[in-house]
């Protein structure tokens, strides 16, 4: 508990108290979920039981963040804690405010949040995993029109009977969500079927009944076959949406005798195939109907015209198109086909749409859609992205719906990257918020080595070759890439990456006046940590150029001595090593002009001992033609390559300055 800073203490849940706290790291809100343990065996028992559920990847299941084990030494107990997302709506708070105000719940919204619980719920049973203490406060929305399942419970925590009557005395509602076959502690995926039934009704009925009425109700079911006619005839009379649906369908989902009572996908089948429900999750995981292994790896076993075949006429089902996925991925690059396979790529994008909520599904299409992309421009660097607009629309999506999967969030990064390379496509990204997603993403996983190299080499991509439609976003990016920085200090490819893209910024101006001294520190300090690796000394060189130009406080930065050695002393070991080196000598040469312009500056050069590398550099640099200024120009030779070139091999194009004259000034 110590990396958590208690905020609040929400009301006490069914088994254990809920702490609102912080992460002091990251300033993160999270939930902690108490529960206190009869025992070491009980505790470690139940914490076995739920490890399993931190590998859990679906849009609508909130996963735990952390288990873990602590010891209360003032009251001596011992307590499990579950460390859950925070948000602030939940089903509960919705049914609360539309019972206060007497108003009927938006079927459009309903039947779309249905759908989200319905696909989660069939992805846990599928699993044969079971949530157990299914009731509105634990469908929390992360947005308006987005909920998560929360607070998955296990056998040990849920067979603890002394707890539970002790909370149910406290709080009577607590147990009215569950099966009867529940209150005897036997639980079952259709004791999560009844759960939604009550949740269900409570929401089509909160309109005209209160708390105390619809608590009542739901007791009442357990024992009264016929005990849902009264409330189901009002629906009807009250015209609420879908009753006729709700009337067909709760009775069979709140069947007192569990094996009378219907399955989650059958649930799915009455609502959205049967009805004329709707939703954005539903209709993507038909697993109903599951096609024999047998008859899908007979069908999978042809040839990538025959795969994709296959993958076109059973496009609905989700386990086809996983295992077409995988026989791709394992397919050698001469059997994906060139030229570009633009059938495939179209395809993945329709597949990717299609079961949008399904991550094995995303993960494995954009590892394809990766391998496509990039295999085809290594070979044809002029190729064009076929819909490449709707390729980042689906992106995009798939970032949206699966914010919490590191490893699709990669690979997305990896595909846009490609996609970045794209002439047209720049500003489209842009436009789509993609600064945005990428500065948060740096934000919310600044110790994920691979998210971060990943987003700062696509940020560098978005933004060496566009015009920026809009550079307010690119103003949190010198604080979020300095921690990113900070928090892998050693970490020489990262270092790369922060150095181009500081450049960047600087030439951007969106490094403010205030920051120029954290950034000069940030270069010096990485072309110490890497003065083998080429690409970040001369990013980092032309960015401490660019900064030096515009401040003479940077440029006083560079120039003033330091403990260990300061700016000048890095600028003559890396002559040193890269004196024949022309590009690394052109950007120091820049550095070194800038910071002759100041009066101020110039004794520092003289007393640091750099005459010497100065006169030496005039020697061997007899023509001023060879050296060049820090502008990127774009008019003549880059005209004639593709961005993906140019991405792959930046090189500095500038009009040429009097250099010779900066020098002469220092010796």
């Amino acid at each position: 508990m110590e990396k958590y800073q208690i905020l609040d203490q929400l009301s006490p849940g069914a088994l254990g108290t809920n702490l609102v706290v912080e992460k002091t790291e990251n300033k993160v809100k999270y939930v902690i979920k108490q529960v206190e343990c009869i025992d070491e065996h009980q505790a470690n028992e139940a914490l076995e039981e739920l490890m399993p559920l931190l590998k859990l990847r679906h849009a609508h299941i909130s996963i735990y963040q952390e288990l873990f084990i602590i010891w209360n030494s003032q009251i001596s107990s011992l307590f499990l804690c579950l460390v859950m997302e925070y948000n602030h709506g939940s089903f509960q708070k919705v049914i609360e405010k539309k019972r206060e105000t007497k108003t009927i719940i938006d079927s459009e919204w309903m039947q779309n949040m249905l759908g989200q619980v319905l696909d989660a719920l069939e992805y846990l049973h599928h699993l044969d995993i079971i949530h157990r203490n299914l009731k509105p406060s634990n469908i929390v929305l992360s947005s308006s029109n987005h909920c998560k399942l929360q607070d998955l419970s296990s056998d040990t925590l849920m067979m603890d009977k002394a707890k539970w009557n002790i909370r149910a005395e406290e709080d009577p509602c607590q147990k009215s969500w569950m099966a009867p076959e529940a209150l005897r502690f036997s639980f079952s995926q259709r004791s999560d079927v009844w759960s939604l039934g009550c949740i269900i009704l409570d929401m089509a009925s909160c309109s005209f009944t209160d708390k105390t009425e619809a608590m009542l109700l739901r007791k009442s079911l357990r024992t009264l076959p016929n005990g849902l006619r009264g409330v189901l005839e009002t629906l009807e009379e009250k015209k609420i949406p879908n009753a006729e649906t709700f009337g067909s369908l709760l009775p069979l989902m709140l069947q007192i005798n569990p094996s009378e009572r219907i399955t989650i996908r059958e649930v799915i089948r009455i609502t959205f195939v049967g009805s004329n429900f709707r939703s954005s999750s539903i209709a993507l995981s038909p697993h109903w109907q599951l096609m024999p292994d047998s008859v899908t790896d007979l069908l999978l076993g042809g040839s990538i015209a025959s795969i994709i075949e296959v993958m076109q006429n059973f496009s609905s089902r989700p386990e086809v198109q996983l295992k077409a996925l995988k026989r791709l991925l394992k397919m050698p690059e001469e059997q994906l086909g060139l030229p570009w396979p633009t059938e495939l790529v179209e395809l993945l994008t329709a597949i990717m749409k299609q079961h949008e909520r399904i991550l094995d599904v995303q993960l494995h299409a954009c590892s394809l859609l990766l391998r496509t992309l990039g295999q085809a421009l290594a070979q044809d660097p002029a190729a064009e992205v076929p819909s490449e607009s709707s390729v980042v629309s689906v992106l995009l999506s798939c970032l949206q719906i699966h914010p919490e999967s590191e490893q699709l969030l990669v690979t997305v990064y990896s595909v846009l990257a490609i996609i970045s390379s794209q002439e047209s496509a720049s500003e489209e990204l842009q436009e789509a918020g993609l600064f945005e997603h990428i500065l948060e993403h740096l934000s919310t996983f600044p110790t994920n080595r691979d998210i971060c190299i990943n987003g700062l080499s696509l940020l560098w991509a978005l933004m060496v070759d566009a015009v920026i439609v809009n550079k307010t976003p690119l103003e949190r990016a010198p604080v979020l890439i300095a921690e990113v920085l900070a928090a892998h200090p050693t970490d020489a490819e990262m270092a790369e990456a922060g150095c181009a893209v500081f450049w960047l910024l600087s030439l951007l101006g969106c490094i403010k006046e205030h920051q120029f001294a954290d950034v000069v520190t940030l270069f010096l300090r990485s072309i110490r940590l890497c003065q083998d690796r080429i690409p970040l000394v001369n990013n980092a060189y032309r960015g401490l150029a660019s900064l030096a130009k515009v401040s003479e406080l940077a440029a006083l930065q560079v120039a003033m001595p330091e403990e260990g050695g300061g700016g000048l002393s890095v600028i003559q070991e890396t002559y040193r090593l890269y004196k024949d080196d022309l590009e690394v000598v052109v950007n120091i040469c820049m550095l070194l002009a800038h910071l002759t312009s100041y009066e101020e500056v110039l004794p520092e050069l003289r007393a640091s001992g750099i005459q010497p590398l100065a006169q030496e550099i005039k020697e061997r640099f007899t023509s001023s033609l060879e050296l060049r200024g820090p502008k990127i120009e774009y008019t003549t030779r880059f005209n004639l390559e593709t961005k993906h070139e140019r991405l792959k091999n930046l090189r500095v194009y500038t009009p040429r300055l009097p250099l010779r004259a900066s020098l002469r000034s220092i010796i």
